[in-house]
C-alpha cells in the first residue's frame, strides 16, 4: 500500500481529481493551498506580461550575459514589447463592440423583460463583459457572483456611527478575482462544483503594526458561510516554483467575522457563483488563457529587440583604430568618444571596427517570432492596421463584400464564438438567479424565465447588402418592425425605442393637423364670397 507524507506528494500523482477529507481553510494549514499555487502563480505571472512588466518576471538576456560587462547595459536598454495587451484586448472589443441584446422571449412590457433590462442596465453588464474578457484572456479563468444587497458600501458610515440613508436592495452581478476563488468539484464530475470558496487576504493596518487576516466566503447551494482567520507570515514563506514569488501564510486561530450572522440563507437553491473559462477542456475545470502558449515567444521577442537595440547603440559609438596618437600637450590632440586601438604606422589609415551582429538575420527572426505569436493567438496581424516584414500583403480593408470580409476575419471570428459560448451560459445563469433573488427578497411576483442573448460577431455589417438580400427572399415585403429597427440602429432597449416611436407619432400628428392658409382662398363657397 502506498503512503504519502504530504498533500504535495498526492498532487504529484497528477490525477484528474483529488478529494481532501478535511478543510483546507483551518488553523495549521497554509494559504494558498498547495494544490492551487501553480494556478495562482500563473495568474500573477501572466498579468505582469499583460501589463508590459516583463522585466519583473523574465530576464533571459540579462541572465545569459550576467557574468559579462554587457549585463548592466542590457538592463538599462530593456524594452518591453507589449503584444500581450492587444492580443487579449481585441477579442473583448469584438465580443461587445456592438452591444448584445438580452431577451426574455416575452413582450417588451412584461415583468420579466422589464426586469432583465433593469439588471443589464444597472449592472453595466456590457462593460462587465468587456473587462472580464480582457482579464480572462491572460488568466484563463473568470468568475462572476450574483448577490442581493446594496450597491453602495455603507461600512464606513457604520464605523462612524452615522445614520444610514434608505438602503435600496437589488440583485447585483459583479466580478470576483480568480486568484481568490477555490472551488470544490463534485465527485465523479470535475466540471461541476459542490461548493465554491472565496478567500481573500486583508491587512489591518494600525499606527504600530499590520496584521493579515483571511476572510472566507463559502458558497454552497442555498447558503453562504462566512469565516475569518488570523494569518501569519513566516520565514521561507515565498513559493517561487512556478515562476512567481508567491506569498504563503500560516493560518492561525479563528476570529469573529464582525457580521450579525455567519450562516446566511440565500433563498435560492443554486450556487450564486459562476465560472467562465476562456477556453476549456473536458478533463479539468481550469480554463486555458490566451497567453499561456505565448510566454516563451513573447520573451524571445523582447530579447531580440533588446539585442538589436544593443547592437545599434554599440555601432553609434564604435571602437576606432589607426596610428598611435600623441595625447600629450603637443599640437596633436585627438578626442574620441569611443575606444581607440593604435596600430603600426605601416597601416596608418584610420577606420572603425563595425559590429554588425548579423542585423538582417536578427530582424528576420523578429518578424518570424511576431508572425508566430499572431498565428497561435488566432488573430490576423493586419487586424491592427499594419503587418511587419515581407509578408505584408493585404490589409483586410480592400474587400467591400461582407462575405469576403468575414472570410478574412475567420480565425478571430471562430475565437470570439468560442469565448462567447462560455460567457453566454454564465450570464444567462446570472440573469436567471437575479430574477429568483428579486422574487425571494424583493417585492416582485412573476414567473422567472431563462433569458437569451443575441450576440454580434463584431464585424461591421453592410446594411444595404443585407436589406437587398432580405427583399429578394421575401418578395419586397417588410422584414422588420419599426421598434426593432430603432433598437438595432441606435443600440437602445425596448423602453427607449418606444419613447422614440411615441415622439415620431407625435410629430406625424402635428404635421397632419396643420393646414396651409392658402386653402381658404380657394373655391367660392366661403363666407366672404357668397354675396348677400
Amino acid at each position: 500500500m502506498l503512503g504519502f507524507n504530504s498533500k504535495a506528494e498526492v498532487e504529484k500523482l497528477a490525477e484528474n481529481q483529488t478529494t481532501y477529507t478535511y478543510n483546507s481553510f483551518q488553523p495549521g494549514e497554509e494559504f494558498p493551498p498547495i494544490a492551487d499555487r501553480e494556478r495562482i502563480s500563473k495568474y500573477k505571472r501572466l498579468k505582469k506580461l499583460f501589463q508590459g512588466k516583463q522585466f519583473e518576471v523574465y530576464e533571459r538576456a540579462s541572465a545569459i550575459l550576467k557574468d559579462t560587462p554587457h549585463a548592466k547595459q542590457l538592463e538599462q536598454l530593456y524594452i518591453a514589447v507589449n503584444l500581450a495587451d492587444i492580443i487579449v484586448t481585441k477579442p473583448a472589443d469584438l465580443l461587445v463592440g456592438e452591444p448584445p441584446s438580452f431577451e426574455s422571449g416575452l413582450p417588451d412590457n412584461s415583468d420579466q423583460q422589464v426586469a432583465v433590462n433593469r439588471y443589464v442596465e444597472e449592472n453595466d453588464l456590457v462593460k462587465l463583459i468587456h473587462e472580464s474578457t480582457t482579464g480572462n484572456g491572460y488568466r484563463g479563468d473568470a468568475w462572476i457572483k450574483t448577490r442581493y444587497g446594496s450597491r453602495i458600501d455603507y461600512s464606513e458610515l457604520l464605523r462612524l456611527g452615522a445614520e444610514l440613508p434608505d438602503v435600496e436592495m437589488e440583485p447585483i452581478i459583479e466580478h470576483i478575482s480568480a486568484e481568490c476563488v477555490f472551488p470544490e468539484t463534485s465527485r465523479g464530475n470535475i466540471k461541476s462544483f459542490k461548493a465554491v470558496n472565496i478567500a481573500t487576504v486583508e491587512y489591518v493596518v494600525s499606527a504600530n503594526d499590520e496584521k493579515p487576516f483571511l476572510n472566507v466566503e463559502r458558497h454552497v447551494p442555498g447558503y453562504i458561510i462566512y469565516e475569518r482567520y488570523r494569518l501569519f507570515e513566516y520565514e521561507g514563506g515565498i513559493d517561487t516554483r512556478w515562476g512567481y514569488p508567491l506569498q504563503v501564510y500560516k493560518i492561525g486561530e479563528k476570529v469573529p467575522t464582525g457580521r450579525e450572522e455567519d450562516v446566511v440563507p440565500t433563498g435560492v437553491p443554486y450556487l450564486l457563483v459562476h465560472h467562465i473559462p476562456y477556453k476549456s477542456v473536458d478533463d479539468d475545470w481550469e480554463g486555458v488563457g490566451g497567453l499561456e502558449k505565448l510566454e516563451s515567444l513573447l520573451a524571445a521577442i523582447n530579447d531580440r529587440v533588446v539585442a538589436i537595440d544593443y547592437v545599434l547603440m554599440k555601432n553609434s559609438d564604435p571602437t576606432a583604430y589607426g596610428p598611435e596618437l600623441d595625447t600629450g600637450s603637443g599640437e596633436t590632440q585627438v578626442r574620441l568618444s569611443g575606444a581607440y586601438i593604435p596600430v603600426t604606422k605601416e597601416d596608418a589609415t584610420p577606420g572603425y571596427m563595425d559590429f554588425s551582429g548579423q542585423l538582417d538575420s536578427a530582424f528576420k527572426e523578429l518578424e518570424v517570432l511576431i508572425s508566430l505569436v499572431f498565428q497561435i493567438a488566432e488573430t490576423p496581424q493586419w487586424l491592427f492596421g499594419t503587418v511587419l516584414g515581407d509578408n505584408s500583403s493585404g490589409g483586410g480593408t480592400s474587400h467591400t463584400d461582407s462575405a469576403a470580409i468575414k472570410a478574412r476575419f475567420m480565425p478571430i471570428i471562430s475565437k470570439i464564438k468560442r469565448i462567447r459560448t462560455h460567457y453566454d451560459k454564465a450570464l444567462r445563469d446570472a440573469l436567471w438567479i437575479c430574477q429568483l433573488l428579486d422574487i425571494a427578497h424583493g417585492d416582485y411576483d412573476f414567473e422567472p424565465v431563462y433569458p437569451t442573448i443575441n450576440w454580434s460577431d463584431g464585424i461591421p455589417k453592410n446594411l444595404k447588402e443585407e436589406a437587398e438580400i432580405m427583399a429578394i427572399r421575401t418578395g419586397n415585403k417588410p422584414t422588420i418592425d419599426v421598434q426593432s429597427a430603432i433598437k438595432r440602429q441606435d443600440a437602445v432597449d425596448d423602453e427607449k425605442a418606444r419613447e422614440i416611436i411615441d415622439r415620431i407619432d407625435a410629430d406625424e400628428q402635428r404635421t397632419m393637423g396643420t393646414v396651409d392658409a392658402s386653402i381658404f382662398n380657394e373655391g367660392s363657397g366661403g363666407v366672404g364670397n357668397g354675396g348677400a
